[in-house]
């Protein structure tokens, strides 16, 4: 099999790199914690964690109060959430981009993003899946990226088994139908402005609605999903090769590619119902761990997924400080890091899966 190498190459690179980037993720979550429009002294922060974790230090000044909340209920938290989000969507974006050989995808290819605005905006205007409880509307943007994914996995089905260009255009597809009903409900439901300003937050990505019992579902489903993926690397690593290879080669991708499609559309999905839509996390990150390791998802998956969460822990501490008394949506600032990066690797060709994709 053709596998393109990167710039590090070797198992000793390899492990050196996993162990630099897990060790820069603790780093960055001890760093970003002191980090806040709130000035805080850095050895307090630490006080405050050292006492919920460990109970060391003075309950009445650590265990409770503005510090406490702060830090604890605020900072910390979402801090995670970005690292488990940022972590989702690069190891979504690796798998997509497998599923349908093509380097330009990531997880909102397929009209999963579109699903979720239409999801969030149909539960804000309307009230629809209210029952549902106070988290309606983040649950209704999961279903609703989730009931896409499996409509385009439905559609590329159809006349045949789906294809990587099936799946592009049943996406392509979805995506409008979804964009028109968004737009159709805005435009002809008279709803209040903030209403309107609710659904723009809500399709601009935002950590803000972070917390731990979030943070521990989010995290347990990017670590699942991560290594579920590392034990796939041989048939991730077969889709790059394409469907007439695979079969000489004794393997149907078909229901391999369904597979993958759907665990990674709950990955994306429960990223959107904790964070929102956030756009070129999913496609930057997979193309930079390929530049330096390679195509071989056996390295590229663990390489992405810390990648991703470090970008995208350092995204949401730039959107907490860029503007005074102000937070600025990360799905903003992500396209405004991102587009520039991927035009770059663009222009310098470094954008394929090999050869001269």
């Amino acid at each position: 099999m053709d596998i393109k190498k990167g710039i590090f190459r070797g198992k000793p690179a390899y492990w050196i790199a996993i162990l630099v980037l897990a060790a820069g993720l603790v780093f960055s979550l001890a760093v970003a914690v002191t980090i806040g429009s709130v000035d805080l002294k850095i050895g307090e922060v630490y006080r405050v964690i050292f006492y919920k974790l460990f109970g060391w230090g003075d309950p009445a000044i650590y265990g409770k109060g503005s510090l406490s909340d702060i830090v604890w209920f605020v900072r910390l938290p979402r801090l995670i959430l970005s690292a488990g989000v940022g972590c989702a969507l690069a190891l979504s974006g690796v798998v997509m981009q497998a599923i349908v050989k093509n380097p330009l995808a990531d997880p909102y290819v397929l009209g999963i993003s579109s699903g979720a605005s239409l999801g969030a905006t149909l539960a804000i205007i309307l009230g629809v899946g209210s029952f549902l409880g106070g988290g309606f509307v983040g649950m209704m943007a999961f279903l609703g990226a989730f009931g896409v994914s499996i409509s385009v996995i439905f559609l590329a089905n159809i006349g045949g088994r789906a294809t990587s260009v099936k799946l592009i255009l049943s996406g392509t597809a979805m995506s409008a139908i979804c964009g028109a009903v968004s737009n159709f409900v805005l435009y002809v439901v008279n709803t209040s402005s903030g209403a309107m300003e609710a659904v723009l937050r809500w399709t601009m990505g935002s950590m803000a609605g972070a917390s731990w019992d979030t943070n521990l579902w989010m995290l347990a489903t990017a670590f699942g999903g991560m290594l579920f993926f590392w034990t796939q690397f041989r048939t991730l690593n077969l889709m790059l090769l394409g469907d007439e290879s695979a079969v000489t080669l004794g393997t149907d991708l078909h229901r391999w590619r369904v597979l993958y499609l759907i665990v990674a559309s709950l990955m994306v999905g429960f990223a959107v119902y904790t964070a929102g839509v956030i756009g070129f996390v999913g496609l930057i990150v997979p193309h930079v761990a390929r530049i330096f390791f390679g195509t071989d998802h056996k390295k590229l998956i663990p390489i992405a997924a810390l990648l991703g969460a470090i970008f995208l822990l350092w995204m949401d501490v730039l959107c907490r400080v860029l503007l005074e008394r102000k937070e600025l949506p990360i799905g903003i600032l992500t396209a405004m890091v991102g587009a520039p990066i991927f035009i770059y690797l663009m222009a310098r060709k470094k954008y394929g899966f090999g050869g001269k994709d």
